[in-house]
Order: C-alpha cells, then structure tokens, then sequence
C-alpha cells in the first residue's frame, strides 16, 4: 500500500542532518519514494494519506545491542555485580528456558520497543527460531545471533551448528525484515580457537559478528592475567577485528585499544544505561568516535538495564559524555542521534535503514511534538533528545507497514502478550 505522510516537520538523519518544516513523506509498498516540501496534489497519487500536522516524523530507532528475552527477567535480580548477577542468577534461570518462554518473552520485549520507536534491534541469545517467529509475525526488523559460549576442542557443540541452521533458514525472510549475524558471548565464554572458527563462518557467508568485549574492569584484568593483553589486543593478535565485526560495551580501553579498534573499522555499541546500572563504567564514546569509529547504540538486555526505550539511551549517552569529558560541549544531538540511527544500522550491516532518504526502507516513527515539553519551539532536536519521552511516539511503520497506529498496537494482542510473558515468569521462578 502507499502512504504519504503530510505537513510533518522532519527529522532526516541524513548527510545534513536536515529538518524540513511542512514536509512529506511517501511510502510505496516498502521504500521512500519522496522526501521533501508539499506539493498541491500529492494526495492523489497515494492509497492513505495521514495528517501529521504538529507531529515529527523521522527514522524509527535501531536497537543495535540486545537480548530481547531477557524481559523475563526484568527486575529479578537487580543491585549486583556483573559476574554474580550471571552466574549466580541470569544462568541458572537461562538453563530452564524453552521455545515458548522466549518467544514470549521476545513478544513482550517488540511490543515494548514498539512503544519507544524502535524499528530495528540486534538480538543475541538462544532458541532464536522462536525470536525468528516473534519478529515474524510482529512486523519489526530485526539482527538475530545465536549466542555462543564454546571450545572448538568439543566435539558436542551444538551452538555453531544452531547459528548456521539459523542463517539458512531466516536470513533474508520475511520480505529481509530478518537478517542474521553470528554471536560468540564472550572472551571469556569462549575460546580464541572458536572465535576463530566462528569469525572463518560468517566471513564465508557474508554476514557479520557480535561479541562482548571489554565490558567490566574485571574482565580486563582476567585477559590480562591469562593472555597478559586486554581483550581488544587479544582479538587483534588472533586476526579477529574488521568492519564486519560489532563489539559491545567497549567501556574499559587503553589508548592503544582504541586506536586498534579504529585501524580495523571495528564497530562499536553504547549501552549507556546497562554500563551505569552494573557499575562496568563510562566508555569512552567521544575518543572513539574523534578516531573515525563508527559507533552506534544499544540498551543491552531488560533485565541489566532494566528498560528498552531507546530515547533514554539517547539522552544517557550525552549526559554521561558531557559529565565525562568534563564537556557541556561532548556528544551534541546531531551526533547521538545518529548513533542510535543510521550508525547503528551500520554496524549490522544494514545500508538501507536509519535515515528519510529516497530509495532508504520505509522505518519511520511520527512523534507527537504537541504537548507542553516541546514549547517552545527553538531546535526540535533537542527537543526531542533532551525532553522527549517515549510515550509521545504515536504511529510505528516498518517495511512500509502501519505497525502501531496512535498508539495503539495494530500487528498483534498486546495484552495477551502481557500475560503470556507473566505466566512465564512465574513458571521460570516459581
């Protein structure tokens, strides 16, 4: 179907990063077919056209760090260190999960980033087929990976084999709303052996890699202690870092560290909230982009953030830069806003998302900007980075699709949703 858009004030996210007042966008079947000033006659030349006067429009939000099922556990475990809230909570729980619960549960955590503008996340856990079914038949777009703890020494690993089944079945379905990357957890979960052998797969099917790295200081001091090198040096001496490659958190570098990420076009994911609330620290977001690197934005799991809302992310990710860098000036808006758009979309690989471009897939959020927090009226960038709240996105499409129309939920029973993902909780805990 073909949708316009009219008298929308629009946020591109372009090359200049432009604002168009009394702008249109137009929609045929899934791509931008125009963005720009009003035209008498438009109306014509489209199946739906919708008023957006007093709205934003602009590109939906893209999710680039996430493990969507683990809204199952949102507020279970909170107030811990990373190591113990794992290994003493987050595992154990994890070894009970089934299809159902995550399916479930990955549902649960769509309707959510649907309420919050995103259009596209990155997702890296377990029983993905049953993530597959909920991007499905949720209409989102989404980055899936099998996470992947592992030794290439074990003949019963079963995750590579899960990622690969993954990657044949679901890259490119659903009209390529779903694309696959691969997922290796961890320096320490697994192995420089299988990484490589993980990192031989994906450069072989084309596709990209997700990884923890660097997250926590502790993490750092282990690598050294076993490796004697940090965990970004470790990965550079074993051949394991180009622009294919997405690490997240990235939050306790050396110098030397950044400068290996920038040499190798390594891209990075912020997850500003999770970093705070598990105390790993501040990454140092600001020198790494001064070195050319492209980094984009994420919120980590619900249950170490313990929300998806990528609006606050936005706002998290500045503040702390500013505070950081001892630097009002750190992280503007243009900047952060393109982290969690078309940076983001860049680093999984994804050309075509991000920005209100002709041609570009039609994601786009509408933005109700008529309510007292955007008055007055002075740059509705920093309106929306700095006073926006998640509540005021009205209207969702992706892939040329009305996801969420006025707040209302058009692809799927929101409620039931909800109570699905509580009666699973209480199974998981019980």
């Amino acid at each position: 179907m073909s949708i316009l858009l009219k008298n929308a004030q629009l946020i591109t996210i372009n090359n200049q990063d432009e604002v168009i007042e009394n702008g249109c966008v137009g929609i045929s079947d899934n791509k931008l077919d125009y963005i720009g000033s009003y035209k008498p006659g438009f109306e014509e030349a489209y199946v739906r056209v919708i008023d957006c006067k007093g709205k934003t429009v602009m590109p939906g939000f893209v999710n680039a760090h996430n493990h969507a099922a683990m809204t199952l556990f949102r507020n279970y475990a909170d107030d811990m260190k990373l190591m113990e809230w794992l290994f003493e909570k987050i595992f154990p729980l994890e070894d009970k999960l089934t299809g159902d619960a995550v399916y479930s549960a990955s549902m649960l955590a769509i309707a959510e980033m649907l309420r919050s503008g995103t259009t596209t996340f990155s997702d890296m856990y377990f029983f993905m087929e049953d993530v597959a079914r909920a991007v499905g038949e949720s209409g989102i777009r989404a980055v899936l990976a099998r996470g992947m703890h592992g030794d290439a020494a074990d003949p019963k690993d079963y995750r590579l084999k899960e990622n690969l089944e993954l990657f044949d079945k679901y890259n490119g379905a659903f009209n390529g709303r779903t694309s696959v990357m691969f997922g290796p957890h961890a320096i320490f979960t697994c192995t420089v052996p299988y990484m490589k052998m993980v990192f031989d797969k994906a450069k072989e099917l084309g596709t990209t890699i997700q990884i923890h790295v660097a997250e926590t200081k502790e993490e750092v001091k282990a690598c050294l202690e076993k490796h004697g090198v940090t965990p970004v040096k470790l990965l550079y001496d074993a051949g394991l870092m180009d622009e294919t490659v997405v690490m997240a958190h990235c939050v306790n570098l050396t110098e030397a560290d950044i400068d290996m990420l920038a040499e190798k076009r390594v891209n990075v994911i912020h997850n500003p909230g999770s970093n705070l609330k598990l105390a790993s620290g501040i990454a140092p977001i600001v020198k790494m982009l001064d070195k050319g690197i492209n980094v984009g934005l994420g919120t980590d799991g619900a249950s170490s953030n313990n929300n998806l809302d990528m609006l606050e992310e936005l706002r998290m990710a500045t503040y702390l830069q500013k505070v950081h860098m001892d630097d009002p000036t750190a992280l503007p808006v243009d900047t952060v806003l393109r982290m969690a758009t078309v940076n983001s979309a860049r680093a999984l690989g994804l050309g075509d998302v991000g920005s209100l471009k002709v041609g570009m897939k039609a994601d786009l959020i509408v933005v109700n900007t008529e309510k007292p927090q955007y008055y007055p009226k002075y740059n509705i960038k920093s309106a929306i980075v700095y006073s926006g709240n998640s509540s005021d996105v009205e209207t969702v499409i992706v892939d040329g699709k009305i996801i969420m129309e006025k707040g209302v939920i058009l692809a799927f029973d929101e409620e039931k949703v909800l109570h699905e993902a509580q009666k699973f909780s209480e199974l998981l805990t019980r």
